[in-house]
């Protein structure tokens, strides 16, 4: 099984992030992560095409996924909307900002939307909200409390070896390894 994660990172933060999913997907039997950086060359569609899941992952700027993300997203037009390559194959999405909100819900939304578009089956967390209660803390999984995808924040005063912190990174491993669970489940009918 292949998971690819296609995504973007400013600073390294999201990067980071990217790493913890490649993680999850590693826990899964049998199931090979793909990281894919779309600022670091030409995408690998056939890869994308052959991939069972898809996972996306941008910094959130001003509200929004980055620019060079939704340049790949504009660029995936022609060699896979058109022919609606990824149908059926399993999405799920990532973000980061410096803010403890930042309007990261937004970022989630545009992708999931995206993956909508593409026709494919969009995953995201199962896991309740972290630090929501007196006996919550910020090492809680899914500390930010979003359903959509997993969410981070990194200090802006900080680079990538600092922050995103521990949970943040959990809880992205978390949604890769949900993401390949689920392909191994719809695999399996």
């Amino acid at each position: 099984m292949l998971i690819a994660i296609v995504y973007d990172s400013g600073w390294g933060h999201t990067a980071r992030q990217a790493q913890s999913v490649a993680e999850g997907v590693r826990r899964v039997a049998d199931a090979e992560a793909r990281l894919i950086p779309v600022a670091e060359g030409a995408i690998p569609w056939e890869v994308l095409e052959a991939s069972d899941a898809i996972v996306f992952g941008s910094p959130t700027y001003n509200g929004a996924p980055s620019a060079r993300f939704k340049q790949f997203c504009e660029d995936s037009t022609k060699p896979a909307w058109s022919e609606m390559k990824w149908r059926d194959k399993v999405a799920a999405g990532f973000t980061n900002s410096g803010a403890q909100n930042g309007d990261k819900l937004h970022s989630l939304i545009s992708m999931a939307l995206f993956a909508a578009q593409h026709g494919m089956l969009w995953v995201g967390l199962d896991l309740m909200p972290g630090n929501d209660s007196s006996r919550g803390s910020v090492h809680d999984l899914n500390r930010l409390g979003s359903w959509l995808g997993a969410m981070a924040q990194s200090n802006g005063d900080q680079g990538p070896d600092d922050t995103p912190i521990k949970s943040d990174l959990d809880t992205a491993a978390y949604l890769g390894q949900r993401a390949a669970e689920t392909v191994r489940r719809l695999q399996a009918v």
